[in-house]
């Protein structure tokens, strides 16, 4: 998918005011949930939060809540979480929904949940997550975001990473090392959330806030307010 072809279809789905039911499946609901209060969590530290200058200028934004990492010696990553893509007008995009799964190799015992908050800075980035499985790392450079207010993603010269990543353990965020992981679109969690089955991420992102369920209306809430472009 081209960053043209998908410009292309939300301004055909906007202009043609594409409607569906604004109520999200049970499942669904309840991660649209998660995800609004990890921000909110965000919201709540901004001396150990991502940036709001790094969310002002970001492409899209990925939250996964509960990511679980078990090991022992080999270890894993799953999770499941949303995507919203800032469009051509500036605003944040309906909630995509995703998934993250990897692995590592390594002296791991035990078990382990944590928030992952991933920023990416590129279209071609966005794009590529879009298509299908997208590899962090492989199909694009992920590096450890910086935190706090102080922290400067236009003047800092070793930002130059497409994809940010984030992870929250305990109400703190820190960079996480995310390499090898793979994210892919949940077809059938989209299905279920827009009543719509085969339902294809450009309908989903075309969607109009009123055909969007109430949790994901607070989730672009939410992304405005941390980015600096509006009330909560």
């Amino acid at each position: 998918m081209s960053g043209r072809r998908l410009l292309a279809g939300l301004f055909v789905l906007l202009a043609g005011g594409f409607v569906l039911p604004a109520v999200a499946g049970s499942d669904q609901e309840a991660k649209l949930a998660e995800v609004v209060e990890v921000l909110r969590e965000l919201e709540a530290i901004p001396e150990q939060a991502i940036p709001p200058a790094l969310l002002a200028d970001a492409r899209a934004v990925v939250i996964i809540p509960s990511v679980i990492k078990v090991g022992l010696v080999v270890g894993g990553r799953y999770g499941k979480g949303v995507v919203s893509l800032r469009r051509e007008d500036g605003t944040w995009g309906a909630p995509l929904f995703l998934s993250l799964k990897g692995g590592s190799v390594g002296w791991q015992i035990g078990a382990q949940a944590t928030d992952v908050i991933l920023v990416f800075k590129t279209l071609q980035s966005v794009n590529g997550m879009l298509e299908g499985k997208f590899t962090l790392g492989a199909d694009a450079a992920v590096a450890a975001g910086p935190i706090g207010r102080q922290a400067s993603a236009s003047t800092d010269a070793q930002l130059k990473a497409e994809i940010y990543s984030y992870s929250r353990s305990r109400g703190l965020f820190a960079g996480i090392s995310l390499d090898g992981a793979v994210l892919g679109i949940e077809h059938g969690d989209n299905a279920a959330c827009y009543h719509h089955p085969g339902i294809v991420p450009e309908v989903v992102l075309g969607l109009a806030p009123q055909a969007q369920p109430e949790a994901a209306r607070r989730l672009t809430t939410r992304l405005r307010a941390l980015s600096g472009e509006g009330e909560r």
